[in-house]
């Protein structure tokens, strides 16, 4: 037993020997391309070609991709013959800081959406709003409309144009019925929407005349050569001023959420250190 034993070190290194030779063997058969020790597998160009492609371009994706894999692998290879060892130990350095940082934000993600609660409630909402709408100005006027879009070959506009203005449930549902005949239409008059929005929808409105059509309880007609746009303005909120909590609210939700979460770190990385000191895992060295 002990002669066997002996020759343990010698039968340790035939068998890394054995097996470095057997998965280079399996790499080279697998292999597209080589540079220097370098394989490019098969299973590498997954992903690379997708269905909507002839064979022929296929082939010539195929070798760029293989071209720009090599000139990498030897730009890599030549970079770290030619650049010093100071500055490749820095390189290092920061490639372990990345890694080290992808595994701890990915960690504490994972800690955040499993344990944090992420219901705000409306109390909250309004608290921070009050404390902060100083912070809070519109920087373009904000505004409740509804509109439609109604081709030059419609026929009934004046009984569209009624039901539109009045806006009553008879009305509405007289306006959902004909919808289909419309180019484009909302009838949601109570969501806030930019003025510039406005604008870029219905394109007989210009930043020039929109102050003279865009105002509140304003119902107003215009036309082209594609058709009539019926506006009904509901309400308006001129830039500068503090815009409504509905409008802001996401927003304040974010804020609150990212303080919450910042809150919720910085509590898991006290406990964690405290249990590490407490199980002699971790002590300062004096």
């Amino acid at each position: 037993m002990k002669r066997i034993w002996n020759y343990f070190p010698v039968l340790l290194a035939l068998l890394a020997l054995f097996s470095c030779t057997y998965l280079k063997k399996v790499e080279e058969d697998d292999a597209v391309a080589r540079v220097g020790e370098q394989y490019l597998l098969r299973d590498d160009l997954e992903g690379v070609l997708n269905g909507n492609i002839s064979a022929e371009d296929s082939l010539v994706v195929v070798n760029n991709y293989i071209n720009e894999w090599a000139k990498d692998q030897l730009l890599f290879e030549r970079a770290r013959i030619n650049i010093s060892e100071v500055k490749q130990a820095e390189f290092e350095e920061l490639v372990s800081q990345y890694r080290a940082d992808l595994y701890i934000n990915a960690y504490k993600e994972a800690l955040v959406n499993k344990g944090m609660d992420t219901v705000v409630s409306q109390a909250e909402l309004v608290a921070y709003y009050e404390a902060n709408k100083h912070n809070f100005r519109l920087n373009e006027d904000l505004m409740k409309l509804r509109y439609i879009s109604i081709p030059k070959d419609f026929n009934g506009l004046d009984e569209v144009k009624k039901a539109f203005e009045e806006f009553k449930d008879e009305d509405i549902a007289l306006l959902r019925n004909k919808a289909l005949k419309f180019r484009f239409y909302t009838f949601d008059d109570s969501t806030w929407v930019r003025g510039s929005e406005v604008v870029k929808k219905i394109p007989v409105l210009t930043p020039d005349n929109k102050d003279e059509y865009l105002k509140k309880s304003q119902f107003f007609e215009l036309s082209d050569s594609l058709g009539v746009y019926l506006v009904a303005v509901k309400d308006v909120l001129k830039r500068t001023e503090t815009p409504p909590l509905d409008y802001v609210e996401p927003t304040i939700k974010k804020i609150l959420l990212n303080k919450r979460k910042l809150e919720y770190i910085r509590t898991l990385e006290q406990e964690l250190l405290d249990e590490a000191t407490r199980d002699k895992e971790f002590e300062i060295l004096k």
